[in-house]
């Protein structure tokens, strides 16, 4: 992985919907000394281990693939903990401008300012802002081969089932796209969905020689209706959520919109968890047929 200064990492977890279902990256929230609080998701690094049994010679390999997790993840925590440094510095020395989504609504709509969407096509796809221009810094890993297909199983097996979030990979070709449709002089507003890919593209793009750069802060999620002009089937704040939680409606934001919308929005909720309750007893107990069966064919 190369650190944040040289080119970006796979942040595999920057969509997740509920960043308090894991531990955060950073331990504290990154304070600026303009007041504004930068909330880092999970981190982007899932320690994997050999496999049980291995005896003997193999117990060296296990130490080793150990050692070599640990100092991953230390390099990992130490390209994370320059890479808030930067951003930091961005934001404070003004490099970055800092903006509201209220305040984005009406940059856009005022003034010719145009709207940079770095999100992944698994969030802008459920809500995106009217006229605004779509260029993800990470985007859902298609690729099949054997590392892609372990990294996709690693991260559905430690929480991706939960919550949805799929492993995204850096597009490299991110900053030539931005550069084939904007000056250096083009006033940007850059967004995602929690605002801190949104934060990170700011840094390339400010390295890159843009200058007129804004950052919306919180991101899009912490929108309401009437501060953009939104399109699409769900509102902002449900588009970074996914997975069993969101079918349960185990989320923060669904909980939020049930207690607006009433016992009806719960019931819906309260009805698929029967449900998935329903099917589990039916697959055990289904299970425990086939065990009998087999158990009968091998008696006879």
């Amino acid at each position: 992985m190369e650190a944040l200064g040289h080119g970006l990492p796979p942040l595999n977890t920057l969509t997740l919907s509920r960043c308090d279902s894991q531990k955060q990256l950073f331990n504290k929230p990154l304070v600026l000394r303009t007041g504004h609080r930068l909330y880092s998701p999970s981190p982007p690094y899932l320690k994997l281990r050999p496999p049980f049994g291995t005896r003997h010679s193999g117990y060296a390999s296990v130490v080793k693939m150990q050692a070599v997790d640990e100092d991953y993840e230390l390099k990992q925590m130490k390209d994370m903990a320059a890479a808030r440094k930067r951003w930091e510095t961005l934001v404070r020395d003004e490099k970055v401008k800092v903006l509201t989504p209220r305040e984005a609504g009406y940059a856009i709509k005022l003034t010719d300012k145009t709207l940079l969407d770095v999100r992944p096509s698994i969030e802008r796809k459920k809500a995106w802002v009217k006229g605004s221009t779509w260029i993800p810094i990470f985007e859902v890993d298609s690729r099949f081969d054997a590392g892609t297909l372990s990294r996709k199983a690693t991260n559905f097996m430690m929480g991706g089932w939960w919550t949805g979030v799929p492993s995204l990979s850096y597009d490299n070709k991110f900053l030539s796209k931005v550069e084939e449709k904007f000056s250096k002089d083009t006033d940007l507003i850059v967004a995602c969905q929690k605002g801190l890919r949104s934060l990170a593209a700011c840094e390339l793009l400010y390295n890159a020689g843009y200058r007129n750069l804004f950052w919306v802060q919180g991101g899009l999620e912490a929108a309401e209706e009437e501060d953009v002009e939104r399109e699409g089937p769900q509102p902002f704040k449900f588009a970074g959520i996914g997975g069993l939680s969101e079918f349960l409606g185990w989320t923060d934001q669904q909980r939020a919109a049930g207690a607006k919308e009433g016992w009806v929005y719960r019931l819906v909720f309260s009805v698929r968890l029967v449900g998935v309750f329903l099917v589990a007893d039916a697959l055990f107990l289904g299970a425990q047929q086939v065990g009998r069966y087999l158990q009968d064919i091998r008696a006879h």
